[in-house]
Parts: C-alpha cells; structure tokens; sequence
C-alpha cells in the first residue's frame, strides 16, 4: 500500500513539472498602460521568452542589450518573440519606458511591479527567464545572467523547433 500511495504522488507531482506547467493567470500591464493577462501570451504558435529585468540590476541590462544585438537574427531564425517584464516597483516604473529607448530594445515590455508573475514562475533573483513552447508551455528557467548565455538560450529555442 505505501508503495502504491508513493508511486501515486510521484506521479501526481510529475504533472506538475516545469515541462508541464501553462503560465499564471496575472494581470499586468504593458509599457503603454494596456492590460495583459499572462496566461494569454503567446507568439502565434511560435516558442517565446519571458526575460524578467529591473532598470537597477546591471545583469538585467547586459542581457537584454546582448540579445538586442542578435534579436532581428533570432526573430528570422526561429520566429522567437521576447517579452522583457520589468520588477521595477511603482516609484521606479516611470524609469521603465526610458530605459527600453535609450538602449533601443525591441521587446514586448510588460511591467510587474509586485512581482506578482515573477513569483508565480518560482523567480526569486533576477535576471530571471522563462522559456516557452509554441502553446505557452513553461519549458524551462534560468537565473542570473554570464555573458554569453544569450547563446544557451537560443539553442532552447532551436531544439523546440526540431
């Protein structure tokens, strides 16, 4: 019987693995004001990133500007689509817009001020990223950014296209 109840809860916990797991429902909004619901985001049945980023955190900003770099190339490559959300909090959000100008990023900019979708995705330090199937399908995360682990993650991108 303990075999069979251990057998069960692996089972039961396998489901909920991060292969497995669809995004949260958090509201949030973009750059602009629009509101966004997270469990809506895709890209056309295409993989997408969730890159999670604050005007303050150095990391953030050396990622997103090394992807901005080869961004046009991955879009082309492999229909990839980066929805960069800051955590910057209500006092901050304002530094948000500038910063994406300033540095010409290409990304669909969400904002998420409590943390709400960060936490929600298991994100504790950032930079913090999601990768996800064509059908929003959490597949992987990562934490922390060294340069050129950009590369990493469009091979990610690469192997959900084969």
């Amino acid at each position: 019987m303990k075999k069979l109840f251990v057998t069960l809860m692996v089972s039961i916990l396998a489901g909920f693995g991060v292969a497995q797991a669809q995004l949260p429902a958090v509201t949030l909004k973009t750059i602009d004001g629009a509101t966004v619901q997270t469990d809506t985001l895709s890209n056309e049945g295409m993989p997408f990133i969730i890159d999670f980023f604050a005007t303050w955190c150095k990391p953030c900003n050396r990622e997103l500007s090394a992807i901005a770099e080869v961004y046009e190339e991955w879009q082309e490559e492999t229909g990839v689509k980066i929805f960069a959300v800051s955590i910057d909090q209500a006092q901050n959000i304002n530094k948000v817009k500038p910063l994406v100008d300033q540095n010409e990023w290409e990304y669909d900019v969400l904002l998420d001020p409590n943390s709400e979708l960060l936490k929600a995705l298991g994100g504790q330090m950032i930079p913090f990223v999601v990768v996800c199937d064509g059908t929003g399908k959490v597949v992987s995360k990562h934490s922390g950014y060294t340069d050129g682990a950009e590369n990493e993650l469009i091979e990610e991108v690469r192997k959900l296209l084969e």
